[in-house]
């Protein structure tokens, strides 16, 4: 067994902001009013989180060896007999993502898209309570996948004493095959996306207004939160207020004709 450079800069980048970006919009919306100011940040987040994955893609086909879709173990063969050798001591160590690994990935990728697609449909206002049953079974999927990838590592590190988990901290995996390991970490190419999720999450920020809480995203108008409804019932108000006013008016210059 030998220890040899597989995942890059890029890809590891990704993985913790990735992470980063779902737990803070899924613990926004299970501890925040959605009638809170501070609830569309939750949106907010998950747009961004969409943006981390669609960059992941370019990645996943231009990027190296092991972060290519290419590498990634899809066949349901593959699955099974991963699955088969975690209850025994024949754990294949291989550099690239296991088969468990790479379904993981891409169903979170899958279930990333269709939280976004959803969530847009519904800052919109078509068909709310639809958008909000499927949007919500998209996060439980989620959920589930990273609860069942989160406790296959752990799994495969108690079993088999192989802590692969730090791979995505140091890029190293230790492998039992002659696999090439990747020759360069691309430094230069995770500044370039760490500086396009930055400056996209600005430009969030800065077409959000959270006066009336509605984010303009590439010309489309979403409302974000509950102010524009509230705005409106304020205005009903007043006007129920001026009709009210304007009514009592004219009682008092109907007495003054009697007299």
């Amino acid at each position: 067994m030998r220890k040899s450079m597989a995942y890059d800069l890029p890809t590891r980048l990704f993985h913790w902001i990735f992470a980063g970006l779902f737990v803070s919009a899924f613990f926004i919306a299970k501890t925040i009013d959605d009638e809170s100011p501070t609830y569309a940040y939750h949106m907010l987040l998950g747009i961004m989180l969409a943006f981390t994955a669609a960059l992941r893609i370019i990645w996943g086909i231009v990027g190296t060896r092991y972060a290519r879709f290419t590498s990634f173990r899809l066949h349901p063969r593959d699955l099974i007999e991963y699955f088969g050798s975690l209850v025994s001591s024949k754990t294949k160590r291989e550099l690239g993502h296991n088969p468990a690994s790479s379904w993981a990935a891409v169903a979170m990728l899958i279930f990333t898209f269709g939280l976004a697609f959803t969530g847009i449909q519904m800052a919109q206002g078509n068909n709310k309570e639809f958008f909000e049953e499927i949007h919500e079974l998209f996060a439980n999927a989620f959920v589930l996948t990273v609860l069942v990838h989160i406790g296959g590592v752990v799994f495969h590190t108690l079993r088999h004493k192989d802590p692969i988990a730090l791979s995505m901290v140091t890029g190293q995996k230790t492998s039992d095959g002659d696999e090439p390991a990747i020759q360069s970490s691309r430094p230069i190419v995770a500044i370039l996306f760490l500086i396009l999720i930055t400056a996209f999450g600005n430009n969030l920020i800065k077409n959000y207004d959270s006066a009336t809480q509605k984010l303009n995203l590439f010309g489309l108008s979403l409302q974000l939160g509950e102010a524009e409804n509230e705005n409106e019932n304020n205005g009903a108000g007043d006007d129920d207020d001026a009709n009210q006013g304007q009514q009592g008016d004219n009682e008092e210059d109907d007495d003054e004709d009697d007299d």
